[in-house]
């Protein structure tokens, strides 16, 4: 406890759990006194309103008034205790939303939690789990890269070939869809499920969703489940965990807590209760098989109509593989047609679309028959940020190939038919 707020609290007689009334800036707050966290300014008191919602309250010139002391004491908490007959799952933090707090001086979220604080406050899991928790990242999603791709495959791999367990990976929603398409292509088959999850909201919050996503993705770790997975909300309200192929889905809001979607094939399946499966998928292998690592100089190009050539020779110059995301069918101005020519002699050149479901094709209008005729390849459906992920992949571990199999399906990425509605 900061110094400011412990000295604050002594001079009131006041304990965490107290229930408190703070008058500041002539504002009157009734609630119960919270532990505070390392990103709380020293200054701010923490208190649960009745209501819910946490709030932090600034304690200069506050006067507070004890109203209820806390029967709560370090002796009456029980321990968790962990039934050894259940199934044993590990979880592996790799930071996020999921494993941060709300700083009550700024509004911002910063991450503070580790794995082992996340699984302890979710109550249900006990009930169906034996965890064991590990950190393995403490990042937001944005600042990850290639290499801590290869990091979480080869950590999966240990995990399964030590413990033979179920893997959760907590991870930042932002990228979440690059890491679950990475780990897909390094991890062509498991013997255990891999299911990634998230929270739009951070777990200190009343509207989190990161308890019920840790207990969706749990439950799906327990499953014969052999494909890398994405567990999050199906809806805005707490019914269901969905279940989605992890690289066949993108995040597609900012904000909501069902922000993922899978725009052309749906759920691999619902959790509540019990898991719901309405897809095929494929199950478990007897081993775990490891390819990791990737060339990250791949470049991606949006399409737009303020591209130049110049641009395009930017973006490019020095990569060794280019992924377009294209407008539509899969097209890019045609300007464009003799430089991107020019690129793919030298390098792969593969088309995926921008547009938020269907697929490519590039025989059906004459700006998509120029570019097969100068070398660009199709990805057909698969999505813009898997096709990045895919090259890079590919790059790395079959150099020579990429032309040929960006346009093939792998681990599920693609289903080669031209979806009309």
């Amino acid at each position: 406890m900061p110094s400011t707020v412990k000295k604050f609290m002594d001079e009131n007689n006041a304990q965490i759990y107290d229930r408190i009334r703070i008058k500041s800036s002539d504002k009157s707050f009734e609630g119960i006194i919270l532990p505070k966290h390392k990103f709380s300014a020293e200054n701010i008191l923490i208190i649960k309103l009745d209501n819910g919602y946490n709030i932090g309250i600034s304690i200069e010139d506050s006067e507070m008034e004890v109203i209820s002391k806390s029967k709560r004491t370090k002796e009456n908490i029980p321990k968790k205790k962990q039934d050894k007959n259940l199934p044993k799952i590990t979880i592996l933090g790799t930071g996020g939303t999921i494993a941060s707090f709300v700083d009550y001086k700024t509004g911002a979220v910063s991450p503070a939690i580790t794995t082992e604080q996340l699984v302890n406050s979710v109550n249900a899991l006990e009930d169906i789990a034996t965890i064991n928790a590990e950190p393995l990242l403490s990042l937001a999603s944005e600042d990850l890269n290639p290499s801590h791709w290869e990091k979480m495959a080869t950590k999966v791999n240990e995990i399964h070939s030590n413990l033979q367990q179920g893997i959760v990976i907590g991870h930042g929603t932002d990228t979440m869809s690059y890491s679950a398409a990475a780990l897909s292509f390094q991890l062509s088959s498991i013997s255990k499920p891999v299911v990634f999850t998230g929270a739009q909201r951070s777990p200190d919050r009343p509207s989190s969703d990161a308890h019920l996503n840790l207990i969706g993705a749990a439950k799906a770790a327990m499953s014969d489940l052999g494909e890398i997975a994405i567990a999050m909300h199906e809806t805005t309200d707490d019914r269901n965990v969905a279940i989605w192929r992890g690289n066949r889905v993108r995040k597609a809001h900012s904000s909501k807590r069902n922000a993922f979607s899978n725009p052309n094939e749906g759920v691999l399946g619902l959790v509540n209760e019990k898991i719901h499966w309405k897809s095929k998928y494929r199950p478990t292998s007897k081993e775990t098989t490891l390819n990791s690592g990737f060339e990250e100089d791949i470049a991606m190009v949006w399409s737009h109509p303020g591209l130049k050539v110049e641009d395009w020779e930017n973006i490019t110059s020095k990569k060794k593989g280019v992924v377009i995301a294209g407008t539509g069918l899969g097209h890019i101005k045609s300007e464009l047609l003799n430089c991107i020519e020019m690129t793919s002699k030298d390098m792969p050149v593969a088309m995926a679309t921008q547009c938020l479901s269907g697929s490519t094709n590039l025989n059906v209008y004459s700006n998509g028959r120029e570019l097969l005729k100068r070398g660009v390849v199709e990805t057909y459906d698969t999505l813009p940020e898997t096709a990045l992920v895919k090259m890079m992949w590919l790059s790395k571990h079959h150099p020579n190939d990429v032309r040929e199999l960006m346009g093939k399906n792998l681990v599920g990425e693609l289903s080669n038919s031209r979806k009309l509605g």
